[in-house]
């Protein structure tokens, strides 16, 4: 995008170039005052004072009416233009039609969401809004605001701590997790039982250096250690993991609604009453009335209640 000269262009009345605009379209300065809803002495005063600026007659008149001068003909394009692009950057927010919409949503997801929501959302907006796409950014809980407030992106999910001020937000679900194990690999029944988990050795998620991973360190506030000899920063490796390895998988009761069968493995809840912080979309104040952001807010919301829900969580072997 070319610079704009924001110090020559405020001492230049824009209003002018819609008086312009008005002159091209009817030729008569009666008339364009009345398009304008102006007296005609004001108009011509508008016209005065571009001949002044522009250092042209713009329209003169030839007999009875009146013509526009080479470089009148020059500028009419582009002033168009210009007022048609003002014209519907002012209306951009008031109207959304999914079914029309051509529009880029940058959405920052943690991997839980990028698991469970993006698959499921982007098949549902296909459906809906053809011609939205969506970009997806990896986001934790140190980058996430700073993403937010510059503008990289439009809508936070999954991951969110106490609301800064300038942002909204809300709880999409209660997060619990489950237990993924190979049955192949690991003679375990289904429930597993409290004894057998914490005999087990495991793999956890950890974006931190510390190997205990999420789940260790809810577990050793209850004093409770466990066996953690492998943790990743996503949730596929985890699940690839049980399926090769003598390990059990602890990942969220969605994931492995999802995607466990899809590696072969046995999953049931973890026999451990553990208290994990509720999964949340968050977004910036200032665009809680943008209709499009508002309309795809409510189309996650609806994707999220159509996956099963962890209190559907089903043992499978």
């Amino acid at each position: 995008m070319d610079n704009i000269d924001h110090f020559n262009l405020r001492s230049f009345d824009l209003n002018l170039m819609v008086a312009f605009d008005a002159m091209m379209q009817e030729m008569s300065v009666t008339k364009a005052a009345e398009k304008l809803r102006i007296g005609q002495s004001a108009m011509s005063h508008n016209l005065n004072t571009l001949r002044m600026l522009l250092a042209d007659d713009l329209f003169v008149r030839v007999g009875q009416k009146m013509q526009p001068t080479a470089k009148a003909r020059t500028l009419a394009g582009p002033v168009r233009a210009a007022l048609s692009q003002a014209q519907n950057a002012l209306h951009a927010t008031d109207c959304f039609d999914p079914q029309t919409a051509q529009r880029v949503f940058r959405l920052g997801v943690t991997g839980e969401m990028d698991m469970i929501l993006l698959p499921i959302l982007l098949r549902h907006l296909q459906q809906q809004a053809p011609g939205v796409k969506i970009l997806s950014r990896t986001i934790t809980a140190d980058t996430v605001d700073v993403m937010m407030n510059g503008g990289e992106i439009d809508i936070a999910i999954g991951c969110k701590s106490p609301l800064a001020a300038a942002h909204c937000g809300e709880v999409l679900f209660h997060s619990e997790v489950a237990c993924c194990f190979n049955p192949d690999i690991l003679d375990l029944p289904l429930p597993i039982s409290r004894a057998q988990y914490l005999a087990s050795r495991h793999a956890v998620l950890s974006q931190t250096e510390n190997v205990a991973g999420c789940v260790g360190v809810a577990l050793q506030g209850q004093g409770i250690e466990l066996d953690v000899v492998l943790a990743t920063p996503d949730f596929m490796p985890l699940l690839a993991a049980a399926r090769n390895s003598a390990v059990i998988a602890t990942v969220p009761c969605r994931i492995a609604n999802q995607y466990a069968p899809l590696f072969g493995l046995s999953y049931c809840p973890m026999p451990i009453d553990v208290a994990f912080p509720p999964v949340t979309m968050n977004w910036p104040v200032w665009t809680d009335k943008d209709v499009g952001l508002v309309w795809l807010r409510d189309q996650i919301r609806t994707v999220i209640d159509s996956i099963a829900p962890d209190h559907d969580l089903r043992a499978a072997e």
